[in-house]
């Protein structure tokens, strides 16, 4: 029996610290959603999804996790959601300096918020690829600018942001939003060219926030505003792939899963969306079957963090 809980089970060894090049961070926080509730359950669903889940991708040959995933206790609740998006911060930063490949978990997309500010902060001219079904650009919601609806707002004004998916927003969001690099739902359908015209507009260093509503109802209705027209399975791999073997993916997180414990797929669709993300980035390593130290001065993570933190932070 394991002493501690690992990611999807996975034997300890693969799963301390020190050794893992992955980190997966649970944020179970629900604080600001303003229809179906239950995102801070989603955490919970998942890891427990993932237990049950085989560990070998057919697509890539691999079994991303010898790599090393390392579970990091809970985010938990705090007082406000901005103490939540500092948390996040602070703690997706430090993961990052200590070179580790950083993944979240939500809860609800303000913890984006947090997690964009971490890698915006570590990464020079970074893009964010928001894959969401709205636009989320809100300057501030409820009278706070720490709401689900203003998990991008930020990040339209200090990094290169990239919305795909988009079905769904309020008029003001106008204001906040670059028309050319916005890949609405209905325009998507239509042209077949949409995956390449976003990779063009991305800078070398891209951190994803998917927000699992950006998939279609019919295969992902368990989150807090399923919106109709969204993303199917396949495209939306053949998407993330070409994105991974593109550009330098320095993090991602995943966001708004609401289980339904009367139906469990949607648990088993963000368990595999997870996984699959995580074999396209490790894909060419995990090939080779390596567990070694990951990060070395020839080519590890530490060369690709940016210039804004000196040799003694890292």
């Amino acid at each position: 029996m394991k002493s501690t809980p690992t990611y999807a089970g996975i034997p300890e060894e693969f799963a301390q610290l020190e050794k893992a090049r992955v980190v997966l961070i649970p944020v179970p926080y629900d604080g600001t959603s303003t229809w179906g509730k239950g995102a801070d359950k989603g955490p919970e669903a998942f890891l427990a999804a993932s237990e049950n889940m085989e560990l070998y991708d057919i697509e890539t040959g691999t079994e991303v996790y010898r790599q090393g995933i390392y579970l990091a206790p809970s985010i938990s609740e705090k007082d406000s959601p901005e103490a939540v998006v500092r948390e996040v911060h602070q703690i997706t930063k430090d993961y990052i300096k200590r070179n580790k490949f950083v993944t979240l978990f939500g809860g609800e997309h303000s913890i984006s918020i947090g997690s964009i500010r971490a890698f915006n902060e570590c990464f020079d001219n970074l893009t964010v690829l928001q894959i969401d079904a709205h636009a989320d650009l809100r300057k501030t919601y409820l009278g706070s600018p720490y709401n689900h609806a203003c998990a991008v707002h930020e990040a339209a004004q200090t990094t290169n942001l990239i919305q795909v998916g988009i079905r769904s927003m309020d008029a003001i969001e106008k204001t906040y939003m670059d028309p050319e690099r916005v890949f609405f739902a209905h325009e998507m359908v239509a042209d077949e060219f949409w995956m390449d015209k976003v990779i063009d507009l991305m800078t070398d260093h891209v951190f994803i926030t998917f927000d699992l509503d950006a998939l279609d109802p019919s295969i992902m209705p368990a989150t807090g505003t399923p919106e109709p027209g969204g993303l199917f399975w396949y495209e939306t791999l053949e998407f993330l792939r070409k994105v991974f073997q593109e550009k330098n993916v320095v993090g991602f997180d995943l966001v708004e899963l609401c289980p339904n414990p009367q139906n469990r797929a949607s648990d088993f669709v963000a368990a595999k969306l997870y996984y699959k993300m995580l074999s396209y980035k490790f894909m060419e390593t995990a090939q080779e079957g390596d567990f070694d130290e990951p990060f070395d001065e020839e080519g590890g993570w530490k060369s690709n963090l940016s210039s804004k933190f000196d040799d003694d932070e890292l």
